[in-house]
């Protein structure tokens, strides 16, 4: 039996390289002042998706919230084997918290139409809060399942699903549909594929046709470029606030009861060193003492 897979992803800002400009006046993220990637573990909910589709046949529609750049990983996720990509983009949708992006993002699920299952990694390393894929399930009002790692089986309208915890496993049977979020440990994610990338290498957003002009002069018009992509299946719908049946209040800084106050940017520095001896006796010894010290 084929599924319908609704994969939430993200294009976060690299934490790994957080500078002074991380964040603006509002409390808001400086997106344009960081090198933005694909949130890791929405690369494990994917490759989940994609693995329930390679066994039992169906659709993976994959769907980002963000500005025109965050085509990006819709692009990635077309190259790695997604059917299809769909851009939320809006200045309605700027500030939203978690709350305000669950609602959004629960909108755009219901206006795709009928789905079985929705992915999503446990969290975005830009937040670490793991509320948005929950919250999305509680506004849909579908049941979830946290922390998936492996998807046993799916059958008579049921799914069993592995979860990783620190400190063990628990396996959960949940009836259809449900959305689960993915932890990193779930799978390796598929490389993009060659073949995806040269099919789909001018893939883009509305947004994005005047860039996409001056890169290839030869389409001359916006309507000529539109068409190409069209009738190709390439071009990549961009959602808005009006599209999604949204109520305005709820999205944005309005909507979002919760505000960054300020990001600090943490440097580890080694001010000591000890040599540890390659005995027994000394990796012993060391592990007893970073017990002691609650380290372990």
């Amino acid at each position: 039996m084929p599924y319908n897979c609704i994969v939430l992803v993200k294009q976060v800002p690299d934490t790994a390289h957080i500078s002074g400009k991380a964040m603006k006046d509002d409390g808001t993220v400086n997106r344009a002042a960081l090198p933005a990637i694909f949130n890791p573990e929405d690369l494990n909910a994917l490759e989940m998706a994609l693995q329930v589709k390679d066994q039992y046949g169906g659709q993976v529609t994959v769907l980002t919230m963000g500005p025109a750049r965050a085509a990006d990983v819709l692009r990635d996720a077309l190259y790695r084997g997604a059917d299809r990509v769909i851009l939320l983009s809006d200045r309605k949708f700027a500030g939203s918290d978690t709350l305000a992006t669950s609602y959004a993002l629960k909108c755009a699920v219901e206006h795709i139409g009928a789905y079985d299952l929705v992915f999503c990694g446990r969290q975005a390393i830009d937040g670490d809060t793991a509320q948005v894929g929950p919250q999305v399930a509680e506004k849909l009002g579908i049941p979830q399942i946290t922390y998936a790692e492996t998807v046993q089986s799916l059958q008579d309208g049921e799914i069993t699903v592995q979860r990783a915890f620190p400190r063990g496993k628990e396996t959960v049977r949940c009836a259809l549909p449900c959305l689960l979020t993915v932890v990193g440990t779930a799978n390796q994610p598929r490389p993009p594929s060659v073949r995806r990338m040269i099919a789909s290498k001018l893939a883009a957003t509305p947004l994005e046709y005047p860039a996409l002009l001056k890169q290839w002069p030869e389409f001359e018009t916006v309507e000529a470029l539109d068409r190409y992509l069209a009738e190709r299946d390439q071009k990549i719908p961009v959602w808005t606030v009006a599209d999604i049946g949204a109520d305005e209040e709820n999205l944005g800084l309005d909507g979002s009861p919760t505000k960054v106050w300020k990001v600090d940017y943490v440097v580890l520095e080694t001010k000591e060193s000890r040599t540890v001896p390659t005995t027994q006796e000394g990796v012993s010894a060391l592990v007893n003492e970073l017990i002691q010290g609650h380290i372990l």
